[in-house]
């Protein structure tokens, strides 16, 4: 593809998608300053991707402040800066992880918070938790900020075939297949970070699920993936009432 090519198709329905995405995580507390950032490849493209550009809080943010790049750093469409560990993030997650068509990477606290216990694991503690069986992989060695193509690559060849990474003292990265999959499990991760701090603040033992009911409760929740485009469309809704212009 031409590098100042933009794709024949319309999608502005993603732009809507990505920006509710941005805004209702900062509703939830999951936003940081103007930092982190999401990302959704282009459907019909091998090279092209939505990302939030750098500067605008997650709470202003319109559609038509998304930006379009390409797997070389280029800005096809959009008035705003590139942010460049968005880009070497995203870039390298999209391009070697076929499956994360929506890439989402916050700091959220609770998921945090267990990025910076040594050796942290997220555990079968909860039902919510059971959405992520044998979903997560976790970077033990944190290296600085990405700002290069080894460091992009190194993440992603972490990621691999799982949705969700954890990053030691850092943050998590949630993938998907679309954006309201992969948003409703950034959702549900944090919420089962939460539970899982405050159960282990108390002193008390864990009480683990055993791994065939884990298995057993991860498939029916498979099973439901609908309710995540309910949830998502839900979202917009209210997000519509109270913005009628988000989506502009």
């Amino acid at each position: 593809m031409d590098p100042a090519a933009k794709p024949d198709i319309d999608y502005h329905q993603f732009k809507i998608d990505l920006a509710a995405a941005l805004r209702w995580a900062d509703h939830l507390g999951f936003s940081e300053g103007v930092c982190n950032h999401f990302s959704y490849a282009i459907p019909g493209t091998d090279d092209l991707f939505l990302l939030n550009p750098q500067g605008i809080h997650w709470s202003e943010v319109t559609a038509s402040d998304i930006i379009t790049v390409n797997s070389e750093g280029i800005l096809i469409e959009g008035k705003w800066p590139i942010e460049p560990t968005a880009f070497f993030i995203h870039s390298k997650i999209h391009a070697l992880v076929p499956s994360a068509k929506c890439v989402l990477h916050t700091h959220m606290p609770y998921a945090t918070a267990l990025c910076a216990l040594n050796k942290g694991r997220l555990m079968w503690v909860s039902q919510n938790a059971m959405r992520f069986y044998d979903q997560v992989a976790y970077d033990d060695d944190y290296n600085g900020l990405a700002l290069d193509d080894s460091e992009g690559n190194r993440i992603a060849q972490l990621l691999h075939h799982k949705r969700v990474l954890f990053l030691a003292n850092h943050g998590v990265i949630v993938t998907g297949e679309d954006i309201a999959t992969a948003f409703d499990d950034l959702y549900y991760l944090e919420r089962t970070c939460q539970v899982q701090v405050l159960a282990m603040s108390t002193g008390s033992p864990l009480k683990i699920i055993p791994s065939e009911i884990c298995q057993k409760a991860f498939a029916q929740i498979q099973e439901e993936r609908q309710q995540s485009y309910l949830h998502f469309e839900a979202i917009k809704r209210i997000l519509l009432r109270k913005d009628p212009e988000f989506d502009k």
